[in-house]
């Protein structure tokens, strides 16, 4: 009943002064908002994230250049580029690990790419022939390249949907001619709609023979990186191991040495995508949290003020035999209501702004996926009690003790 009694006054102060008391939770509702926003997002993004690795296969084994622990990301993830892999890797790797049935080298770039009406700037990928194997790519017409093809350094092309379509329109591009960078290429081939895998567009490209985009158009002799297919029910981590294995002898690097690559399995680099966006995450909720400490002391000033406009009423109560802890009481429970309340606001707009991200993103074809969790309703009640506790103590306690007649005199 005492507690129903403080809640109902609490209430009662609040309403007398309504955009007074809005405002004094606004650094709370915004804290606590934020925290909700960025758990909800970094849920989502990581989904996107999983279901964007998930499509480049689950029998995938990536091989990068430059070393990494296996909990970090590669060198080549942070911007760095290194030229430690060569495209006689992946060959050795195709004819030496067993258990793959597909290798794949790519080299990428960037550039002018013409037909005889339209001219665009696009990417271009140099991969081996296993690539469109490996990478479970469907010809909508004509064919692909093949190893003479790859050797012979022939200038031939297979086109990703869009790009055909803004070179060509609907006209049959097989046989016709397009430029990258200065070089003219036949096109042979046109790949089926593929959407975006691993956050990249599948469609928006141009495939050419590895060494042909090596020594005509990008002028290196290595390669970015590599993807090995495992033959269904295979163990990824033995092969894996092969992998290394092989590596390690052709780069002549010794037993104390360590790699100068990076072999990935789709497990391992979910484990450390998951790993980054956690840290990322509760970092930025941690940075977050920092406005919920403004707003306890924004509250704190305010019942600062409440106290001394409520001066007379205090001793008023005083004098007809409230104690210093019904007083304390009182003005911890409005404290407390007022965080409790921008608690709740804050988690439905929270709510609200994460659910139109994801409607947004999804509707971008992406895979986004909407939660808030038992941990943000949790924060959005408990953060909001610890903070009027804390901030409302040192207000009470000035009111508990404050003397009848001096606060009965006070103007």
């Amino acid at each position: 009943m005492q507690t129903a009694l403080y809640i109902r006054e609490a209430i009662g102060s609040l309403l007398v002064n309504k955009l007074r008391s809005f405002l004094t939770m606004f650094g709370i509702i915004i804290g606590i908002a934020a925290i909700v926003i960025i758990i909800s997002v970094g849920d989502g993004a990581q989904s996107l994230v999983i279901n964007q690795v998930n499509s480049l296969g689950s029998n995938i084994v990536a091989v990068l250049p430059g070393a990494s622990d296996d909990n970090e990301p590669p060198a080549t993830a942070l911007g760095i580029s290194i030229t430690s892999l060569k495209y006689t890797d992946a060959t050795a790797l195709r004819d030496q690990v067993q258990g793959l049935i597909g290798v794949a080298a790519y080299v990428r770039g960037v550039g002018a790419i013409a037909s005889a009406t339209e001219s665009i700037d696009s990417n271009y990928t140099g991969v081996t022939p296993d690539y469109f194997f490996v990478e479970d790519t469907a010809l909508d017409r004509g064919y692909t390249f093949t190893e003479d093809d790859n050797r012979s350094l022939n200038r031939v092309a297979v086109l990703g949907w869009k790009t055909y379509t803004d070179l060509f329109g609907s006209a049959d591009p097989l046989d016709q001619f397009i430029r990258v960078q200065r070089q003219s290429f036949r096109v042979i081939g046109v790949l089926k709609e593929r959407g975006t895998s691993g956050f990249q567009s599948q469609d928006d490209q141009v495939f050419i023979p590895i060494l042909t985009a090596q020594k005509l158009l990008l002028g290196i002799d290595h390669v970015g990186f590599i993807r090995a297919k495992a033959a269904e029910g295979e163990n990824l981590d033995f092969v894996a191991e092969d992998i290394r294995a092989v590596l390690r002898e052709r780069h002549g690097i010794e037993k104390n040495e360590s790699d100068d690559f990076s072999v990935r399995t789709i497990t391992q680099a979910l484990d450390v995508l998951g790993t980054i966006t956690d840290v990322l995450r509760y970092f930025l909720a941690a940075i977050s949290a920092l406005a919920l400490i403004v707003g306890g002391i924004g509250i704190m000033n305010i019942m600062l003020v409440v106290v001394l406009e409520r001066t007379q009423e205090i001793g008023l109560r005083k004098a007809l035999g409230a104690r210093p802890y019904h007083l304390r009481m009182q003005f911890l429970f409005e404290t407390m209501v007022i965080s409790l309340l921008g608690g709740i606001i804050g988690l439905l707009i929270g709510t609200g702004v994460s659910y139109g991200i994801a409607v947004v993103v999804n509707s971008l074809g992406y895979f986004w996926r909407f939660t808030i969790g038992s941990s943000s309703i949790a924060l959005s009640f408990i953060f909001p009690v610890i903070i009027g506790l804390v901030f409302g103590f040192y207000p009470a306690q000035k009111a508990a003790r404050l003397k009848p007649i001096e606060a009965l005199h006070y103007e």
